[in-house]
């Protein structure tokens, strides 16, 4: 055998002995392959079922439906309420009430219900009313950065009073949305861009006509009884801390100037003064930020009667019927709205949506069947409307009212005060847990403030919680 057989003999064994050395370090999974001797796999067992992956069921409900079948109370005992309140010197000499049954509709006493009286901030349940039907109540109002050139950005309001000054709160409906949010996201943007200053716009023409209604009082804003109504406004135009601090005669130049605030404190340079345009909406965005849903909006401004939160939603009613997003026209929109739910406007009147403004008239029968409207199971969007109102005892305008009375935590209504007006507009459930629609408005009331005006309608109302009136 020549050297080169031999050679390649040897060289074959090596081969074969290898692969077989590297076969059996396979067998014993020393090596990887797919040889083993190892026992098969076991099937896996089937993925588990964790307990809350379930479809959900319905949620338990706290409160029962009320019983259909306990009696309304008998019309006489409530009609001797009516007429003891009526002449009740604490209230003056121009009253309306009406008491109806929840349930049935039915007028179970009253004084000149259909006179028109001032309604003051019990108008609002109107304007709870129109939004909650005509708006997604889930909708929400975005601020907005664009860029209008390569040196200049535009602040657009769309709508947000509310806008906080720093940080926004995610769980808040006043500050939902904040400016420190919105300049972290615009500098970002400029970042990419190579942007480092700018000069800055604010755009709010969304709403149109005057921002203060001419049948304010003159000293309401400064008062901080409302602000300016505009397209957008931190804290609600506030200009320092507290619910009646006055307001910026120019809510969205104040917005606008925080803004530049924050930016600058991310190292983006504003140049100059912010400067009103008109036209900036269209343009490309760099960020945004977004209010809470219009339903939590709707709450907020039942629970705390807000005035200029009011206005903001008229004015989206009115954009959304094809109307000028103003004063009349978001007077217009809402009356409008009500109407389409078969609810008689034909003879009320608003000079503004807030109840604010001198000028406004409506019924006691009209805003009792509104109240009404709002508990009825066929529209279920307008719970939002009753159970936003303020608790008796417990919340809202009502938080100090009734603390020491049987009817606290009863009663769910809405507040009207204006000098010489008060009202209060509401459900309350009597001892039979049978719910009464009520509406007081007295316009003429005696000079010396709210306090006596108040105690005798609360006391009214208390009776009727506790009458079982059979």
């Amino acid at each position: 055998m020549t050297t080169a057989a031999r050679v390649a003999g040897v060289g074959t064994l090596v081969v074969v002995l290898a692969a077989g050395g590297y076969a059996t370090a396979d067998a014993y999974d020393v090596v990887p392959g797919i040889v083993t001797l190892a026992p098969p796999v076991p099937d896996p067992l089937p993925f588990p079922t964790a307990p809350g992956a379930v479809e959900p069921g319905a949620a338990p409900r706290a409160l029962g439906d009320l019983d259909a079948q306990v009696p309304p109370p008998a019309a006489a005992p409530l009609q001797a309420l009516v007429d003891g309140l009526v002449v009740d010197a604490r209230l003056g000499p121009s009253v309306g009430v009406t008491v109806l049954d929840q349930l049935t509709g039915e007028v179970l006493a009253a004084h000149q219900p259909e006179a028109g009286r001032v309604p003051a901030s019990t108008a609002k349940v109107l304007t709870g009313v129109a939004a909650l039907t005509a708006l997604d109540p889930d909708a929400t109002l975005a601020t907005r950065v664009v860029r209008v050139d390569a040196g200049t950005i535009a602040l657009v309001g769309g709508g947000d009073m509310m806008l906080a000054a720093g940080a926004g709160d995610p769980a808040a409906t006043l500050g939902r949305a904040g400016m420190a949010d919105l300049a972290a996201r615009t500098a970002s943007a400029l970042a990419l861009q190579g942007v480092t200053s700018v000069r800055l716009l604010v755009d709010d023409s969304l709403f149109s006509g005057p921002t203060v209604s001419p049948g304010w009082h003159p000293a309401n804003v400064q008062e901080g009884f409302v602000a300016p109504v505009t397209a957008l406004a931190v804290d609600v135009g506030r200009l320092r801390e507290g619910e009646y601090a006055p307001r910026s005669p120019d809510p969205s130049l104040q917005a606008a100037r925080v803004f530049a605030q924050r930016l600058g404190e991310l190292g983006v340079a504003v140049q100059g003064d912010p400067a009103r345009t008109t036209t900036a909406a269209d343009l490309g965005e760099l960020a945004r930020v977004e209010s809470a849903p219009v339903v939590d909006v709707v709450h907020y401004f039942l629970e705390t009667s807000d005035n200029s939160i009011t206005e903001v939603v008229s004015r989206l009613v009115a954009l959304d019927a094809g109307l000028p997003p103003s004063f009349d026209g978001g007077t217009q929109a809402v009356l409008r709205q009500v109407g389409m739910l078969g609810i008689d406007v034909g003879g009320a009147q608003l000079a503004d949506a807030s109840g604010l403004a001198a000028g406004s008239s409506l019924s006691p029968a009209l805003l009792a069947d509104v109240v009404r409207l709002t508990t009825d199971p066929t529209h279920p969007a307008l719970r939002d409307v009753a159970v936003g109102m303020p608790v008796a005892g417990l919340s809202g305008t009502l938080a100090d009212r009734f603390t020491r009375s049987d009817a606290r935590g009863l009663v769910r209504a809405k507040t009207g005060s204006l000098p010489r007006v008060t009202s209060l507009a509401g459900t309350v459930l009597d001892t039979q847990r049978r719910q009464l629609v009520f509406v007081v408005m007295a316009d003429q009331t005696p000079e010396g403030g709210q306090w006596a005006p108040r105690q005798a309608i609360d006391g009214f109302v208390a009776a009727l919680a506790g009458c079982g009136c059979r």
